[in-house]
């Protein structure tokens, strides 16, 4: 298992086959490389090492793996570098073979119209298990005049590779339990790609099928303006709270509505 931990960062869960894992080890895991920062045992504890058959939580990953992929302690950086930049490119190149743009909101037209037979679809979850579930669930919307094909499913924050990916292949992304990072946003509004947010797997099954049915509702934009840090806050009373903020891009305009959350991982 794997999964985007507010502390941690990306963490994976592996099961040691061969040899014994320590912390400051080199290692390539699917089509990305690092170095093992942390080691946590099945109770959570710290441990410096751990051998055959004993399941560890690995701290220090780049991106969150993919559930299956096999994790490998290499000799140096320079060597993890090398195996990580082939298999992106050869990721990449798999991925960008289909050029189409889409969005929800047009969807039912265009398959009036006879322009498209699928819908090609990115899925990005907070964990693996909740990206199963939204998977086979949209599955199951099978149409006598378009189908859904979901390109790339996968944990973590929505990403600007997720963005090309989708912008390369016509896809529409959809997040569960997840955000997306500033550029990521920035990217998705240059290329036109179409990103929605759902908390509960049901909305997200319900407004895909209503797009497929021709029966979604207009969709309100939220147009970013500014972000800013909280750097430290200050209680003047027990109603209020004042936020002093460092303003890191854009502006803030007096007035204006905010949303508070968490620093993107």
């Amino acid at each position: 298992e794997s999964r985007l931990d507010k502390g941690k960062g990306p963490v994976a869960t592996i099961l040691i086959k061969k040899g014994t894992l320590r912390t400051g080890d080199n290692f390539i895991c699917g089509s990305f490389g690092g170095k093992v920062r942390a080691l946590f045992n099945d109770r959570g504890e710290k441990v410096e090492s751990a051998g055959p058959s004993l399941p560890v939580e690995v701290s220090g990953m780049p991106e969150v793996p993919q559930a299956g992929d096999i994790f490998q302690v290499v000799s140096d950086e320079r060597t993890v570098k090398e195996i990580a930049s082939k298999r992106q490119l050869l990721k990449r190149e798999k991925n960008l073979r289909e050029v189409r743009h889409l969005t929800l909101a047009d969807l039912h037209t265009q398959i009036q119209e006879g322009k498209i037979k699928e819908l090609p679809v990115i899925i990005k979850g907070d964990v693996h298990g909740s990206v199963e579930a939204l998977s086979d669930s949209l599955k199951q919307l099978i149409s006598d005049k378009v189908r859904l094909r979901i390109i790339h499913a996968g944990t973590g924050v929505v990403k600007e590779s997720d963005v090309m990916l989708a912008a390369a292949s016509n896809a529409i992304i959809l997040g569960f339990h997840v955000k997306a990072n500033p550029r990521s946003l920035e990217l998705a509004e240059v290329e036109k790609v179409d990103i929605h947010f759902y908390n509960i797997i049901y909305e997200a099954i319900s407004e895909v099928k209503k797009a497929l049915e021709g029966l979604l509702e207009p969709e309100y934009k939220r147009i970013i303006l500014g972000q800013a840090e909280v750097r430290q806050v200050f209680r003047v009373s027990k109603k209020w709270t004042i936020a002093g903020s460092y303003v890191t891009e854009g502006k803030i305009v007096r007035n204006c509505k905010v949303k508070i959350g968490r620093a993107h991982v």
